[in-house]
C-alpha cells in the first residue's frame, strides 16, 4: 500500500477506509490499543480483538498523571518493547498515546488512527507528542513520528456538530499559513455542506495533510518553518489556560481573528484579507469574542513555551496563503493585541 503522504520517510499518512487499510499496516506480533471512554465504546467492535488502555476524555486528562497511568497498565498487559501501541480518538488520545509509546521503555512504535477532523487535519500528523503541566499547552512533550495515520473521514459522520467545527478551525489555518486555493473552496463551502459531501471533507483533509506534511518534511523539530504551524496558537493557549467555555479549535479561530488584527496594524496584512479569514470563521459558526478580557490572556502570554528570553515567536498572515514567522517582545505583543 502506498500512502498518500510520507513525513519524513518515517511516517505514511493514509486516507481512506480504516477497515481496509489498517490489516495491512499493523505489525506481525502484538498491538495495543490506547483509546478514550467514547471511542471504546463506539468502535467496540473492530477493536475487540486488540487489549486496550482506555483514558478519559477532555484536556483535564492530557497530564502526566494519565500517562503514568498508561505506563502502568503496558505493565499489567505485559507490553515489551516489540509491542506495537495504536493511538485510536481525538487529538488528546492520539497525543497521549503518542507521547506515552514515545517514552515507555524508551520508545515502542506507534501509530495513530484520529476519529476527529481535528485529529486528522492537524494533531495526529508531524510527530510532535505532548502533554500540559499544570494547564500550560503541551510542555512536557517528544518529537517522534508514527509509523502510520490512518484518515477516513467517514470516521467524521458521526462527530458532534461542535467538535466537528472545531477541525474546520485548523483546517482554516492551514489555508491562510500555505495552500489560498484551499481557503478558497471553503469560502464557497458551509458548514452544512462540509458535513455532508464526504468528497469535499476528504479534499479539505487531503490538503492540510499536505501543507503540514511539506512544512514538517523541511523542519521536523520546530526551529523555523514548523513555527509558522502555530498561527493564532499563542492566544489560544491563553484562551484555554484561562478559561474552559472554549475547546481547541474554538480557541484557534479567536487567536487567529486576534493575530490577523495584529497584522494588518503590523502593515503586513491587508484589511480587505483580515476581513477575508474573520468572514470565513465567522460563516462557519465560530464565536470571535475571547471568553475572558484581554489583558487575562496577555498575562498568561509570557508564560507560553515559546517565550525565548522575552521574545515571541508569532506568526502573522501576509496575505491569503502565505505567513511570516516574526520576533516580538512579550510587552510589544501585548500593546498591539490590546484594542
Amino acid at each position: 500500500m502506498k500512502p498518500a503522504f510520507n513525513v519524513r520517510e518515517q511516517s505514511g499518512i493514509y486516507i481512506g477506509p480504516v477497515a481496509d487499510l489498517l490489516p495491512g499496516l499493523l505489525p506481525e506480533g502484538r498491538t495495543v490499543v490506547v483509546c478514550d471512554t467514547a471511542t471504546e465504546q463506539f468502535f467496540a467492535s473492530w477493536l475487540a480483538p486488540f487489549d486496550k488502555a482506555v483514558i478519559g476524555r477532555g484536556e483535564e486528562v492530557k497530564t502526566l498523571r494519565t500517562v503514568e497511568t498508561l505506563y502502568r497498565r503496558f505493565i499489567e498487559l505485559g507490553v515489551d518493547r516489540r509491542t506495537f501501541v495504536l493511538g485510536v480518538g481525538g487529538g488528546i488520545v492520539t497525543d497521549v498515546a503518542g507521547f506515552a509509546a514515545s517514552t515507555y521503555m524508551r520508545g515502542l512504535e506507534f501509530g495513530f488512527v484520529p476519529t476527529t477532523l481535528l485529529g486528522q487535519v492537524d494533531a495526529s500528523v508531524g510527530g510532535k507528542n505532548g502533554v500540559n503541566v499544570d494547564g500550560y499547552k503541551n510542555m512536557a512533550g517528544t518529537f517522534s513520528q508514527p509509523d502510520f495515520v490512518i484518515c477516513d473521514p467517514a470516521l467524521l459522520r458521526t462527530l458532534p456538530d461542535r467538535e466537528f467545527r472545531a477541525g474546520l478551525a485548523e483546517a482554516v489555518k492551514t489555508s491562510v499559513i500555505a495552500d489560498a486555493d484551499l481557503f478558497a473552496r471553503l469560502e464557497r463551502s458551509s458548514f452544512e455542506t462540509l458535513r455532508k459531501d464526504t468528497d469535499l471533507l476528504a479534499d479539505a483533509v487531503s490538503a492540510s495533510i499536505r501543507v503540514k506534511a511539506d512544512i514538517v518534511e523541511r523542519d521536523e523539530r520546530e526551529t523555523g518553518e514548523r513555527r509558522k504551524l502555530n498561527l493564532g496558537h499563542t492566544l489560544a493557549h491563553a484562551i484555554e489556560k484561562c478559561s474552559s467555555q472554549m475547546n481547541h479549535g474554538e480557541a484557534v479561530a479567536v487567536g487567529m481573528a486576534m493575530i490577523a488584527d495584529v497584522a494588518v496594524r503590523e502593515g503586513v496584512l491587508s484589511a480587505s484579507d483580515r476581513d477575508r479569514i474573520v468572514g470565513l470563521l465567522r460563516a462557519l459558526g465560530f464565536e470571535l469574542t475571547p471568553p475572558v478580557p484581554v489583558g487575562q490572556l496577555l498575562a498568561e502570554v509570557g508564560k507560553d513555551k515559546k517565550n525565548e528570553n522575552g521574545v515571541l515567536r508569532i506568526v502573522l498572515p501576509v496575505g491569503i496563503g502565505d505567513c511570516e514567522v516574526r520576533p516580538i517582545a512579550v510587552e510589544e505583543f501585548a500593546a498591539l493585541v490590546l484594542p
